[in-house]
């Protein structure tokens, strides 16, 4: 694996949250956005962030990760931002999508919060042990095949 990090650290409380980029580099973006849609079998996702500088590049990381995961062809819409989590949410359920909410605070540190098709936060009992040990494991989904990739989008944070 390149740029490890400490899995057991990081990949908690709902998703990933630690200093970027000494404990959450933009890999781990991706690494999250093709775990997420490999382990809930999601056909579509949807990515925002708070619209700092930090919590876009990994919101545009997570997306590409998304749309690459396996051969699930998902379909991942990047929302511009900055859009706040229930924005996010909303364009969740509008896409009947899982999710990433991206936020970093002054201090660089970032929280990446992940999502169900429900609109659930991940915890340990429904999808973010599997996740953090597909990572440990160095198991992170990479795609198949060109036609196996799925399709991103962007849409404006008030576009319908």
């Amino acid at each position: 694996m390149l740029n490890p990090i400490d899995t057991a650290a990081v990949i908690r409380d709902g998703g990933a949250t630690g200093t970027a980029p000494d404990q959450i580099h933009a890999g781990v973006a991706w690494w999250l956005g093709a775990c997420l849609v490999v382990t809930r079998g999601a056909s579509r996702a949807v990515v925002g962030d708070d619209g700092h500088p930090i919590s876009t590049e990994y919101a545009a990381r997570f997306a590409r990760g998304a749309t690459n995961a396996g051969h699930y062809r998902c379909h991942t819409t990047v929302v511009i931002g900055p859009v706040d989590e229930q924005t996010l949410l909303d364009f969740r359920a509008d896409e009947q999508a899982v999710a990433a909410y991206i936020r970093t605070r002054e201090d660089a540190t970032v929280t990446i919060t992940l999502y169900d098709v429900a609109g659930e936060v991940l915890t340990e009992r429904n999808g973010l042990a599997r996740i953090r040990a597909l990572i440990a494991e160095d198991r992170v989904p990479i795609p198949v095949n060109k036609a196996a990739r799925g399709t991103l989008d962007e849409r404006e944070a008030d576009a319908p």
